[in-house]
C-alpha cells in the first residue's frame, strides 16, 4: 500500500520556482556564472538552479560583509539589541519552520520528520541558547608584577572582540542546522558571516538569509555565495580579507581548507569525519542497543558525521544482536522523505549512491557478510538499501572507512582490552557510544576512548551547551556553547599603568 505524500506548501513551490544565486547586501544577486540544476534526490529530477558565483562575486561578496563589519553597523549595536534581533529570528524561522523543513526534505532527500525535529526544531532551540551569549561575553581582570618603573601601579584585564569576517563552509548532509551553527555565535560575537552552502544543497541557507533580512539583521551581515566548491569555495577561503573560517566535512577537504587558511595566518575551525565506534558490553540491554545502533547509525541515512558505523559487541552477545539488528533493520520501510511512513530516505546524489554502492561492492569482495540489505531498492531516486554487514574484520575496508550512508559493520570481540584497541584503531577521533550498566566499566573505559565526545547508552544527542569537536584527523577546534563564542572572537590583554 503506497502512503499519499506530504502537500507541498505554494510558498516552497514558488520559492523553488526561482532561479537562485549568491545573496549579497540583502537579496539576492545575478550573476554571470553557470547555471546549476538542483535535483530531488528522492525523484531523480530537477527541483531548482542556481547561478554559480563568478570570481567578482566572490571578491563582491567578501567586500560587503567587510564594509559592514567596519561600518559597525552590528558589531556597534549594544549586546542587549544584538541579542533582541537574534532571538526575533529564532522567531522568524520558527513561523517559517514547515516552509524550512520540507524544503530542506526536497532538496536533500532527508525525513520530514526528521528536518522538522532537528533542522528547524532543534536549530530554532540553539538559535535561542547562541542570542543569550550575546550579552555573556566577558574578559578577566588580571593581578600583574611588573617590576618597572619603580613605583608603578597597573591595571591589566582581558576583552574578546570579534574576530571580523567570517566564512563559513557548510555541507550537504544537514544544511540548513551546521548554517545555522555557524551563523548564530558568529553574530553572537559580532562578526559578520558569508556562508558557502554545498553545491548540492543551497536552497535552505538562501531562504534563511532572507528571513534574516525580514527579522532586522541588517544587509550585508549575513551573505550566502553560491558556486562550486573547488572554485568559489577555494577563492573564499583563500581571500585575504576573510578573519575566520569555519569548515564542517570530509577530513580530506579540511585539510586543503587548512592549508589555504595558513597562508594568510587565518583562523581556522575544522569539524570533519568520523568512523565512530558502538562498544556494546556483555551486560547491555540488546534490545536498547538495537534501538541505539538504527538511531545512531542510520540517522539521515548514515549521511551524519558522528553515526556509529563500527559496532563492537561481546562475543557471547555477538549472534543475539546480530539476528536483532538484522531483523530489525529489514523491516525499516525505504521511500522518499516526504512520505510521512518511510524511514530510509534517498542520499543526497547519484554520487553519494555510487559511492555507497561501491563499498557495498569492496565487502563482498572481502568476504564480509551481508545479513540484510546490500543493493539498491527498486524506485527511481538516490536509494540504497539499509545494510547490515557481519564477519566483519578490523581490517577490512568497511570497518575503517567513513562510507557515509545506511551501512553498519558488526564486529565481535573478547574482552574488553581488546575492544579498546579496536574502537581506537582509527586515524578518526570525533565520537563513540559505550553501551553497559555497569558503571565503573563505563567510567574506567570513558577517559582511554580517543573521541571527543563519548556517549554512554545513547549515540548522536547533541545540546547546544555541550562542546563537540574531533580529535586526530576528524577536526579541530570546538563547536557550541562557550567553545564556539571563543572561536569566533580574538583575546586582547590590555595593561594600563598609572
Amino acid at each position: 500500500m503506497t502512503t499519499a505524500l506530504i502537500e507541498t506548501l505554494p510558498s516552497v513551490e514558488a520559492f523553488i520556482a526561482r532561479t537562485h544565486s549568491s545573496f549579497i547586501d540583502g537579496r539576492q544577486q545575478p550573476s554571470t556564472g553557470a547555471r546549476r540544476d538542483i535535483h530531488n534526490p528522492a525523484r531523480d529530477s530537477v527541483l531548482s538552479s542556481t547561478l554559480q558565483a563568478d570570481p567578482e562575486q566572490v571578491e563582491a561578496i567578501v567586500q560587503s560583509s567587510r564594509r559592514a563589519f567596519k561600518s559597525g553597523v552590528w558589531s556597534g549595536l549594544s549586546p542587549a539589541e544584538r541579542e533582541r534581533i537574534l532571538l526575533r529570528f529564532a522567531d522568524v524561522v520558527e513561523a517559517h519552520g514547515e516552509e524550512l523543513a520540507q524544503l530542506e526534505t526536497l532538496n536533500q532527500g532527508k525525513s520530514i520528520h526528521l528536518a522538522r525535529a532537528v533542522e528547524v526544531g532543534a536549530s530554532v532551540s540553539y538559535m535561542r541558547y547562541m542570542a543569550g551569549w550575546t550579552t555573556k561575553i566577558e574578559g578577566q581582570t588580571l593581578d600583574v608584577s611588573i617590576p618597572v618603573p619603580a613605583g608603578a601601579r597597573f591595571n591589566a584585564y582581558t576583552r574578546r572582540e570579534p574576530v571580523g569576517v567570517v566564512a563559513g563552509i557548510v555541507p550537504w548532509n544537514f544544511p540548513l542546522m551546521i548554517a545555522i551553527w555557524k551563523v548564530m555565535p558568529a553574530l553572537a560575537s559580532g562578526c559578520t558571516v558569508i556562508i558557502k552552502p554545498a553545491d548540492e544543497t543551497p536552497l535552505t541557507v538562501l531562504r534563511l538569509a532572507e528571513l534574516a533580512i525580514e527579522a532586522g539583521i541588517p544587509a550585508g551581515v549575513f551573505n550566502v555565495l553560491v558556486g562550486k566548491g573547488s572554485e568559489a569555495g577555494a577563492a573564499l577561503v583563500a581571500h585575504p580579507l576573510v578573519n575566520k573560517v569555519s569548515f564542517t566535512g570530509s577530513t580530506p577537504v579540511g585539510k586543503q581548507v587548512g592549508i589555504a587558511a595558513l597562508d594568510n595566518m587565518t583562523r581556522f575551525t575544522l569539524e570533519l569525519g568520523g568512523k565512530n565506534p558502538m562498544l556494546v558490553l556483555d551486560d547491555a540491554d540488546i534490545e536498547k542497543a538495537v534501538a541505539g545502533a538504527i538511531g545512531g547509525g542510520l540517522l539521515n541515512q548514515g549521511q551524519v558525521c558522528a553515526a556509529a558505523s563500527r559496532l563492537y559487541v561481546q562475543r557471547s552477545r555477538y549472534k543475539d544482536f546480530l539476528e536483532a539488528l538484522s531483523t530489525a533493520v529489514a523491516d525499516l520501510k525505504v521511500g522518499a522523505g516526504m512520505d510521512p511512513q518511510a524511514q530510509i530516505n534517498a542520499l543526497v546524489s547519484r554520487k553519494q549512491q555510487d559511492s555507497v554502492l561501491r563499498y557495498l561492492d569492496i565487502a563482498r569482495r572481502e568476504g564480509a557478510q551481508f545479513c540484510t540489505g546490500g543493493d539498491k531498492p527498486d524506485l527511481p531516486g538516490y536509494f540504497v538499501q539499509p545494510t547490515v554487514l557481519g564477519n566483519v574484520e578490523q581490517g577490512m575496508t568497511s570497518a575503517r572507512e567513513e562510507i557515509f550512508g545506511p551501512v553498519l559493520s558488526v564486529l565481535p570481540y573478547d574482552d574488553l582490552e581488546q575492544a579498546l584497541a579496536m574502537a581506537n584503531d582509527s586515524h578518526y577521533g570525533l565520537a563513540a557510544s559505550i553501551w553497559s550498566n555497569d558503571l565503573g566499566r563505563v567510567m574506567d573505559l570513558i577517559p582511554r576512548i580517543e573521541a571527543g565526545t563519548v556517549w554512554v547508552n545513547n549515540h548522536v544527542p547533541l545540546d547546544p551547551n555541550l562542546p563537540f569537536g574531533g580529535y586526530k584527523q576528524s577536526g579541530m577546534g570546538r563547536e557550541f556553547g562557550r567553545a564556539a563564542i571563543e572561536g569566533f572572537t580574538e583575546s586582547k590583554s590590555v595593561c594600563i599603568t598609572y
